[in-house]
């Protein structure tokens, strides 16, 4: 089988299906004015910039009354969702201050973007990044990892197991607000949602480090600056798309049934800085 490579910084056939016989690549240049299928989005305080061959995310100081977001991606619409295994994402970044000073969510990787501005409907959330929250986030979805912090994460909400499940969820939920029976009982909900986790030192977010995910149809391998900190038996089916985002929310999701969403203020400005992308296939 002969492979052709297709690479993204031209407008030429910017939503191609990625399909496993075509090898693709998507790195854009921030030296230049980027082209599709690339986008950056910003609402509110957010800023999204190329500066010095770098893009800088950012969020300026404001209050917790209004979104505030910055962003880039590789979709518009869910129909642009072109990536499933084999794939393999490397991103070289860092934010600024650091991590404990940091508020939101941020990160970078492939997502199904559950809900979009001004579209209806809502979407089951399949997701394979690296994510970061700070408190009140508190989404406590992998037995024995905060819910807060920064992480190599995957979730598949799709995967048959959880659907089957879902009649079962309320009485699931209070079962599991006794201690004995949520840690004898959320294993099965974790393995049926796709949920693998590890906590990462969260002082790397204020250096510099390329972060490698390696997405196969039977698993996830996460890797940080070539060393790997994280492999995840499941995998999304996708097809998801590419983001990397800075943005003021805060979620709160357990087991037990605490569920709250919200926006939270930024004290001081706060950047995600990205030196490279590198999207592929093989």
């Amino acid at each position: 089988m002969t492979s052709t490579l297709i690479r993204y910084d031209s407008p030429f056939s910017p939503f191609s299906q990625v399909t496993p016989d075509i090898a693709v690549r998507r790195s854009p240049d921030f030296h230049h004015a980027l082209s599709l299928p690339w986008r950056l989005t910003a609402f509110g305080a957010g800023q999204a910039r190329q500066v010095d061959g770098r893009l800088r995310l950012a969020l300026m100081m404001g209050s917790a009354t209004a979104y505030s977001d910055a962003q880039i991606s590789d979709y518009a619409a869910p129909r642009d969702f072109t990536w499933r295994p084999p794939a393999r994402l490397e991103v070289t970044a860092w934010a600024e201050p650091e991590a404990a000073r940091l508020r939101g969510t941020a990160g970078f990787g492939f997502w199904n973007q559950p809900f979009m501005p001004g579209a209806r409907g809502f979407r089951l959330p399949q997701a394979a990044w690296f994510f970061f929250s700070a408190p009140p986030s508190d989404m406590r979805l992998a037995l024995d990892v905060p819910g807060p912090g920064w992480k190599a994460a995957a979730l598949d909400a799709r995967r048959a197991a959880f659907l089957a499940l879902l009649p079962a969820a309320p009485i699931g939920v209070l079962l599991m607000r006794i201690p004995a029976l949520y840690r004898r009982l959320w294993p099965v909900g974790q393995w049926a949602l796709g949920v693998s986790e590890q906590l990462l030192d969260a002082r790397l977010l204020a250096e510099r480090h390329t972060y490698a995910l390696d997405w196969r149809p039977d698993g996830l391998t996460f890797a940080v600056d070539g060393a790997i900190v994280h492999r995840a038996p499941h995998a999304p089916r996708g097809p998801l798309g590419f983001i990397a985002w800075l943005d003021n929310q805060y979620a709160v999701v357990t087991p037990q049934g605490r569920f709250r969403f919200g926006l939270t203020p930024i004290a001081e400005a706060q950047a995600l800085i990205i030196e490279s992308i590198t999207l592929s296939t093989e």
